[in-house]
């Protein structure tokens, strides 16, 4: 075995569609690839939508594919306790603060902020997910969250953050002008999605995360935290998606269908193409060598 460890973290907010399966191909893949272990992971935070059972209709379908986790599956509702570890940390640290603004009130900050209507209005829409520090500025000894449910954000510091894409190369983000301050832990207390990933990476000790491309924009938060909180960083690959007809990433939100698994073959072929891997007997060991040409040495260079 190598030192290389991937994983697939599917929510199981319905079965795997087409989409899904093309990251579970290429990150399995991957760690193929290069001798590694691949994890997978559920990720169950999120009550409201996940859907009971899912979880396992979803591990049914990558087993009818054979691909299956070279570790015991994980849940993320079994590491509660490591979330709020590593949130104290940062609160330790004074890394974050409670925020009781709304996404209204964050809306109406930018608008009255541009000063414009129309067009320019618009425009601030289009930026309201750019958080103006609002409570940040609030006196230390009002960060407490009193009793109003509040969310807490991370307090991000000005700076260019860069890194490496296998696929698609050098790559940066300044947080703190593109994203602003962002939720580490949300009003309804659910842990959000950036620190539980990177709370759940470290655990396993991840070395390689091969997903979508619609997950490029959350690698500089992310490599903040894993820096706030020593962790060591993994390396990224972004893969191609898969499109529904409005042309926008094939989800669970606009129409993708569960994926038949009763000829798993034919819909491994299906992702396979899907990534550029051209197997010409609908064979995975084809897939594989494929991808080890294209890709695994890529690993050994970094």
């Amino acid at each position: 075995m190598s030192g290389y460890i991937g994983r697939f973290a599917p929510s199981p907010t319905g079965p795997l569609h087409a989409g899904s399966v093309l990251v579970a191909l290429a990150s399995w893949l991957d760690a193929r690839a290069n001798q590694g272990t691949w994890i997978i992971r559920i990720e169950d935070l999120d009550r409201d939508r996940c859907v009971s059972g899912v979880d396992l209709v979803i591990l049914k379908q990558l087993s009818d594919c054979g691909l299956t986790s070279s570790v015991p599956v994980q849940w993320q509702s079994q590491r509660l306790g490591n979330y709020e570890s590593a949130f104290k940390y940062l609160q330790s640290k004074n890394l974050t603060y409670p925020c009781h603004c709304t996404r209204a009130q964050i809306l109406n900050h930018i608008l009255n902020q541009s000063g414009e209507g129309g067009v320019g209005g618009e425009r601030a829409r289009h930026q309201s997910s750019i958080y103006p520090g609002t409570c940040r500025s609030l006196n230390h000894s009002l960060r407490t969250g009193g009793s109003a449910p509040c969310a807490w954000r991370f307090k991000v510091e000005p700076g260019v953050v860069h890194w490496n894409d296998r696929r698609l190369g050098p790559q940066q983000q300044d947080v703190s002008k593109e994203v602003g301050d962002f939720v580490v832990k949300r009003s309804d207390h659910v842990w959000a999605y950036q620190l539980s990933v990177v709370v759940d990476d470290a655990i396993s000790q991840v070395t390689h995360i091969v997903r979508g491309a619609d997950l490029v924009d959350n690698t500089a938060r992310q490599i903040k935290l894993q820096q706030a909180l020593g962790y060591p960083l993994p390396q990224y690959l972004h893969t191609k998606l898969i499109l529904g007809p409005n042309g926008e990433k094939l989800s669970k939100q606009n129409g993708a269908t569960p994926v038949s698994t009763q000829r798993p073959l034919e819909c491994l072929n299906h992702a396979a193409q899907a990534l550029g891997l051209q197997p010409r007997h609908s064979s995975v060991q084809e897939a594989l060598e494929q991808w080890t040409q294209e890709w695994a040495a890529l690993y050994s260079q970094n």
